[in-house]
């Protein structure tokens, strides 16, 4: 039915809106999105990624603009910023074209905001270097034409996105049709679904229907870098020590305490303390060689309700200028999780190490700073995951801090044998093309559990099953972690390399590890093995020959 809404124009308010009202609408069906997984692992993260690129843009919005271009540029960067995965670079492309599309309007008709629309259709199939239909740009494309044919000179807002949501849905269920991948997995492209839940949010805020459980703005955690401090490095500046302490009855007099007597203590072994009492409870904190004594001396009064210690001689390094860090020529960013993997590229040579993988994508914004603490003329970056690599690319189009060169390492394997075998006595272009050859000529497998029933390879797939695979091709199916790896090992002919690296992940035991490096020694005697204890999740294991 045509007609719902007679709005006649869209202005910043109106437009803020209706985005606020899609990522809310995205929000609620993130993890529908997510279970449209082509491969049947526990990794897929489309919803995850398209919520928080969008919801980036959302949150860079106010309330205040004095024309509608001005709130979709603003949206448009907050989502570059923040794309993060494939379908997140591709969507904060979409949203790119409609604010070029949208860049002279104080306010927008349907006709213009049509033309918008047919922007970030071009701003989208211009971002990828070989644009495959059946996916979330085939919804885009297809549904934007419809809507535009048939926009009228009596057409209002609410038509064209009743006509818009109404094609999306119908070629999402045609991606099936287009992508063989997706027809042999009974799945519709989750990018396309994540878009139509978008456009279905803006048009129910159109239609004045706002979703019924508003997302909420992510917090990120700080993550401390432990490499800033080495085994070779010597204390500087000291422990910052907060703490509350609620004074006990059991330990102590509350009403006789002597907080200036307290504080005096604190003086006498540390500095920049900050100590004043409420009631029962004492909030200290202290710069202190010496944060055991500080404990052993407060707790003798109570106990805590809190507390935190940290090293201040990393927190100095994390916040050193760049400009004070020693110039280089190259430097390195990778993409990795777990810690131990990252400790492994870290002692590579990665001069940063960005949190982050499968289910787990990093943004462009996360990247860029990695960027900024690195001093160097050139800095490569190698993403490590296929899912990466756009967003990889994004954030190099937007740091213009120094040259980016991005080394398209699709498997931490991939990204591992790259370092271990570079000569940075090359030209940036050298070190690319030899990056290249090296990709080329390692094998790279994983070990996970499946998660839902499938067919692939031959292979009849159920929940539990432990699935070897290379690239997208299931290899093995086992009962255990450990069989599945050795039946991977051996379809991938390990015999026939020198050297083979087993990364294994957070859920692989140490039991499970010593088991497995003795079975790969019986079976592969003349292939030199290393294990490290990647601790990453969703893989149990994670090989690279070469």
């Amino acid at each position: 039915m045509r007609g719902i809404m007679n709005t006649e124009f869209i202005d910043s308010k109106t437009f803020t809106s209706l985005l606020r009202n899609g990522a809310d609408n995205l929000y609620q069906h993130r993890q529908t999105v997510n279970d449209l997984n082509v491969f049947p692992i526990p990794d897929g993260d489309t919803g995850d990624n398209m919520f928080m690129t969008f919801s980036s843009g959302v949150d860079m919005l106010s309330d205040e603009y004095g024309s509608l271009s001005e709130a979709a540029r603003d949206a448009s960067r907050g989502m570059l910023l923040g794309a993060r995965g494939n379908s997140g670079v591709i969507l904060s492309r979409i949203f790119a074209g409609i604010s070029k599309g949208l860049a002279s309007c104080q306010e927008a008709d349907v006709h213009a905001l049509a033309s918008a629309f047919r922007c970030g259709v071009d701003e989208a199939y211009g971002a990828v270097a070989v644009p495959v239909e059946g996916t979330i740009l085939t919804v885009l494309k297809d549904s934007v034409r419809f809507a535009d044919s048939r926009v009228s000179e009596t057409s209002t807002l609410g038509d064209f996105f009743e006509d818009l949501t109404a094609e999306m849905h119908r070629s999402l269920q045609r991606t099936p049709e287009l992508l063989d991948v997706l027809k042999q997995s009974g799945v519709v492209d989750s990018g396309g679904a994540g878009l139509l839940y978008i456009a279905e949010g803006m048009k129910n805020g159109l239609d004045g229907k706002q979703a019924d459980a508003p997302r909420q703005q992510a917090q990120t955690a700080h993550k401390v870098n432990i490499d800033l401090f080495t085994e070779d490095d010597v204390l500087e500046f000291g422990y910052c020590t907060e703490f509350l302490l609620r004074l006990t009855r059991a330990k102590t007099d509350i009403d006789a305490f002597d907080l200036a007597a307290f504080k005096a203590y604190l003086e006498s072994i540390g500095d920049s303390i900050v100590c004043f009492r409420e009631g029962t409870v004492i909030k200290v904190h202290v710069h202190t060689f010496k944060p055991g004594d500080v404990l052993n001396y407060v707790q003798q009064f109570g106990e805590f309700l809190t507390l935190k210690i940290e090293n201040m001689t990393l927190q100095h390094h994390e916040t050193m200028p760049v400009a004070s860090k020693p110039h280089k020529q190259y430097g390195f960013v990778a993409v990795a999780a777990g810690e131990g993997l990252k400790s492994t590229f870290l002692s590579l040579g990665c001069d940063e190490v960005v949190d982050g993988g499968q289910s787990m994508n990093p943004s462009a914004k996360d990247l860029c700073a990695a960027f900024e603490n690195i001093n160097a003329d050139t800095i490569f970056v190698l993403p490590n995951n296929g899912n990466i690599i756009l967003t990889a690319e994004q954030a190099a189009s937007l740091y213009t801090g120094a040259e980016i060169r991005i080394i398209p390492s699709r498997t931490v394997g991939q990204g591992y044998a790259v370092l271990s075998m570079l000569d940075t006595n090359l030209t940036p272009d050298e070190i690319v093309n030899e990056a290249s050859e090296v990709m080329s000529s390692v094998v790279t497998g994983a070990v996970s559990v499946a998660s839902r029933v499938a067919d692939n390879n031959g292979f009849a797939i159920k929940p539990g099953d432990y699935l070897g695979f290379s690239g997208d091709e299931v290899l093995a199916k086992e009962a255990t972690r450990n069989e599945a790896c050795l039946a991977l090992c051996e379809a991938i002919s390990t015999d026939k390399y020198g050297v083979m690296m087993v990364i294994s992940g957070k859920d692989a035991t140490p039991d499970d590890r010593e088991a497995l490096k003795s079975a790969l020694a019986s079976r592969f005697p003349e292939t030199e093995t290393y294990f490290i204890d990647g601790g990453q999740p969703i893989f149990d294991y994670m090989i690279t020959l070469m």
